[in-house]
């Protein structure tokens, strides 16, 4: 029984290591499960390579009695050297039309991995120190039964 487990846990190690890792993910835990206006995490990461391509994603776990099909917030973004923070407003479809939530579950918990397009925003073009808030900009606050929000930026190539 003792050799089944370790064999497991070789395969699984194995399976681990082939997928890729991200360059940046941080989530950050929404208190008391209510995403309100005043709750702005903010994600910082460093892009040492310029000539590579970087893909940022939107992070979102929830609870199946989200009483949303999507979810509209504000991203603000600093690049490195500027004073500026920018800001895009983004939508993120949460539930397919026909009500089926589109991220991955188990029990009544979801997450939703969204890749964020933000046009001509952001570009990882300068090396540093990249800032991104996020804030929640739906109609009702606080905004029930949002467990984590985070981000993740790939490399692409």
């Amino acid at each position: 029984m003792r050799y089944y487990y370790f064999i497991l846990l070789i395969v699984g190690c194995w399976l681990a290591g082939c997928l890729p890792s991200p360059h940046y993910q941080r989530q950050e835990a929404v208190p008391l499960n209510e995403w309100r206006y005043d709750f702005k995490p903010v994600y910082k990461f460093e892009i040492t390579d310029t000539a590579a391509h970087y893909r940022p994603f939107f992070i979102v776990q929830h609870t199946e009695a989200y009483p949303f099909s999507n979810l509209w917030m504000w991203w603000y973004i600093k690049t490195p050297g500027d004073t500026i923070i920018k800001k895009e407003r983004v939508e993120v479809k949460l539930a397919a039309p026909t009500g089926k939530w589109l991220g991955r579950g188990l029990g009544g918990l979801y997450e939703e991995r969204v890749p964020i397009d933000l046009g001509d925003s952001i570009s990882f073009k300068h090396k540093g120190i990249y800032e991104i808030a996020i804030e929640q900009n739906m109609r009702i606050n606080p905004l029930p039964e949002i467990l984590h929000v985070g981000v993740r930026v790939e490399k692409i190539r």
